[in-house]
């Protein structure tokens, strides 16, 4: 039976690894980083407070007994860092605290670290030729730029001590529990605000939870992954308007969305200072994940319209319990129809 270590156990990927890992009969520790977050990581597990991830960071008792560490914790993207140097918040935390890890868990004895990374890595947006994990790294923010040193970080303390290393590079996550763009996107179009996105011909690659926690727990076990990187998606491309469609369809409502020359909307953006977030909107982003289907047989076990129903499901279930508890004014839930999975 493996023992692993997740860190991050409390986030919205954490908490999907370490269900999916106690599922297949794996013993999980979980590092979580505030006392409250406790309340997160899923029953089972056995939680470990870690409240800072840095050059500093004790974790030679949480790595007794571990045999793979699964590594997710760190400092996340936030768009538009206002921080003085967002760089060196990042590296700290990213970089510096991953490469601590990975060199306290050799000498531990671990036998493998999965980091996870990002498509960030790889640059922003794809010109007709999808992502894979031999394009030449172009990070363009401070958060990616950490990430692709801590990359290289982990390879350097892999050769050094033997310690096994693969990197998965997802692109955008859904699921249960997911904030930030995704979230604010499941607002919009259940509160039928209109967009003038109709035009936009992008493609983007997404990735459910489940599909990543699978992709992940794979790359724990398999024998010949040891110093690889991975791309990973569901392998189902989308544009943002036929995003927005699923997503009304899962609710039971129609896509609010209406034709606009995309030349103007990017020129509107500019005079708003919304260039960044219309950019995310109306830009493409493609990764060919063939590599690691062919390499481990790996597969999505869930479409994107069943990601996207479970998603749903549990975004209405979470307004209606706001409601419920007073704190949130959105009365527009009830409207939801029901999941389609049933």
């Amino acid at each position: 039976m493996t023992n692993i270590l997740v860190t991050g156990a409390s986030g919205f990927v954490g908490r999907s690894v370490c269900q999916s890992a106690l599922a297949l009969g794996m013993k999980v520790k979980g590092s979580h980083r505030t006392q409250n977050s406790a309340s997160f990581v899923p029953e089972g597990i056995q939680k470990i407070w870690i409240p800072a991830i840095d050059r500093d960071t004790d974790w030679s008792d949480v790595l007794n007994g571990v045999d793979v560490v699964i590594h997710l914790a760190g400092r996340v993207h936030v768009v538009e860092d206002k921080l003085k140097d967002a760089l060196a918040e990042y590296r700290e935390v990213n970089t510096v605290g991953a490469e601590r890890l990975a060199s306290m868990a050799a000498l531990a004895g671990v036998r493998r670290l999965v980091y996870i990374s990002t498509i960030k890595v790889n640059g922003e947006e794809t010109k007709g030729v999808p992502f894979i994990e031999v394009d030449t790294p172009r990070p363009e923010d401070a958060y990616a730029m950490s990430k692709w040193e801590a990359e290289q970080a982990l390879t350097r303390v892999a050769s050094r001590t033997g310690l096994e290393v693969v990197v998965l590079r997802p692109p955008l996550v859904y699921g249960r529990g997911v904030g930030g763009n995704f979230l604010r996107l499941l607002q919009i179009v259940q509160k039928r605000i209109p967009l003038p996105l109709r035009s936009v011909s992008n493609l983007r690659s997404l990735l459910f939870v489940k599909n990543l926690s699978d992709a992940i727990l794979v790359c724990a076990a398999h024998p010949r992954v040891s110093g690889k990187t991975f791309v990973v998606s569901d392998g189902e491309d989308v544009s943002t308007p036929e995003l927005l469609r699923l997503i009304a369809e899962a609710m039971g409502l129609s896509s609010m969305v209406f034709s606009f020359p995309p030349s103007l909307l990017v020129m509107a953006a500019k005079l708003l200072g919304k260039s960044g977030e219309v950019g995310r909107l109306t830009s493409s982003l493609v990764i060919d994940s063939s590599r690691i289907r062919s390499e481990t047989g790996w597969v999505p076990h869930h479409t994107m319209a069943q990601g996207l129903e479970d998603t749903v499901e549990w975004y209405g279930a979470s307004e209606l319990r706001q409601d419920k508890e007073g704190k949130s004014g959105n009365a527009l839930m009830p409207q939801l129809g029901p999941s389609r999975r049933g």
